[in-house]
């Protein structure tokens, strides 16, 4: 009898975040609150880090909430963003660092490998680097298993992938 399987894995794409910081960009250059106070919001892919700066706090707290929107309108996921405590810059500005979760931390896989063993389900689940490979002789219970993972809040989100 055949084994089928999925994987879990929780990927960002980057291109549509891309996308998301262009439109941003242009929607604040339009805006007169932000003249004069030199925003900036940057991708770096290889680093999965988004870089913000702006004149002062409360305008680099506007232009995340302003990349925010934009990345929802994208359809990207905004559990994988987090965003780290706003630092003053040189010349009286203020910055702010946002990580990009790619891939599914060793923390977070130990708790959804748990969460399906508590579950009772007929399916075996083994960590892969950043991500999960959950295997079983069913294809019912990989299904219980996907809408297990569904119904929970793991503060990633989840993609299911590769199922055969």
């Amino acid at each position: 009898m055949a084994d089928f399987s999925f994987d879990v894995v929780s990927k960002v794409d980057l291109n549509l975040i891309e996308e998301a910081i262009s439109v941003a960009k242009k929607e604040v250059t339009n805006r007169y609150d932000f003249k004069g106070s030199n925003p900036n919001i940057e991708l770096l892919p290889k680093e999965n880090l988004i870089k913000i700066s702006c004149g002062d706090e409360y305008k680099v707290k506007a232009l995340y909430d302003i990349l925010l929107t934009r990345l929802a309108k994208k359809g990207v996921a905004l559990k994988n963003f987090y965003p780290q405590k706003i630092e003053a810059a040189l010349g009286g500005t203020a910055k702010q660092e946002v990580k990009i979760q790619q891939g599914i931390p060793s923390d977070k896989a130990k708790e959804i490998t748990k969460t399906i063993k508590e579950a009772k389900l007929k399916v075996a689940a083994s960590i892969q680097g950043d991500q999960l490979r959950v295997t079983s002789a069913s294809k019912d219970a990989l299904q219980q298993t996907i809408a297990l993972l569904k119904g929970k809040d793991f503060g990633l989100e989840l993609q299911f992938t590769n199922y055969r």
